[in-house]
């Protein structure tokens, strides 16, 4: 675990939790009646995945924390969840201002909660970093289909605030990888990649409608996502501490 430099993740995030997540008044929320029915629907299903009290995930890292030693985890994780949770009201309050009506529940969602129960904290940091990864790829192409200030703003919050949880727990994970055999960690690399490309695939359906606004076919989503994919989670090693991360988000 020595690669992991706990400190200045929890100082990262307690800086950043310290700040209100909210965006400027006086910025234009309109859509036209075309945009609202395109991203509707595929705005609120990513809301609900947003919010989340993160208990499982909670009770995952403690056990986690008090096997391995690392009591500052916990505190991260915990800074993680109100970030995620900020990312639901903020997703909500721009729904409202817009007539967009929550989902309650999603057949994606409800399978992404139900793979995360499954296991420990590794395999459940794996489903949410896929989700993360895959959910910027998505913000940025949602940035676009749209004219609407507002939105554009908030696409770029959420992403800059992701950006910086999936540096945190790729770093975690290719540190857990150290400690494993090398032909383990590739049986786990070529399990996760193929869950990773199937849940980009299934993503791309649900969403295609805005993703091909933006100007994404099938595969060119795909290769996007696991262009993010490759750089925090393939064997080479890249730098994700919280200055490499952000120049990333350029």
């Amino acid at each position: 675990m020595a690669t992991v430099d706990f400190e200045i993740w929890v100082n990262h995030f307690e800086h950043h939790g310290r700040r209100a997540r909210c965006l400027p008044a006086g910025i234009s929320s309109a859509l036209t009646r075309d945009e609202r029915e395109l991203i509707a629907g595929s705005l609120a299903t990513f809301q609900l995945g947003e919010q989340s009290e993160g208990h499982s995930l909670l009770k995952a890292t403690r056990d986690f924390a008090r096997v391995r030693g690392t009591p500052a985890l916990v505190r991260i994780v915990e800074l993680l969840i109100l970030e995620e949770q900020s990312h639901a009201a903020l997703l909500l309050a721009y729904m409202k201002a817009n007539q967009i009506a929550p989902k309650r529940t999603d057949r994606t969602d409800r399978w992404f909660r139900r793979v995360r129960r499954l296991a420990g904290l590794e395999l459940y940091l794996y489903v949410l970093i896929s989700a993360e990864l895959i959910g910027i790829v998505y913000y940025r192409a949602l940035e676009t289909a749209t004219n609407c200030p507002r939105l554009t703003l908030l696409c770029r919050v959420l992403v800059a605030d992701e950006l910086a949880h999936v540096g945190f727990e790729s770093q975690l994970l290719l540190s857990l990888q150290a400690d494993r055999s090398s032909w383990i960690n590739a049986l786990m690399r070529i399990a996760h990649r193929g869950f990773f490309v199937g849940t980009a695939a299934v993503v791309w359906w649900s969403h295609r409608a805005v993703l091909r606004r933006s100007g994404h076919g099938g595969l060119s989503f795909l290769r996007a996502c696991l262009s993010r994919y490759g750089f925090y989670l393939e064997p080479v090693k890249a730098d994700c501490t919280p200055t490499a991360w952000s120049q990333t988000s350029r």
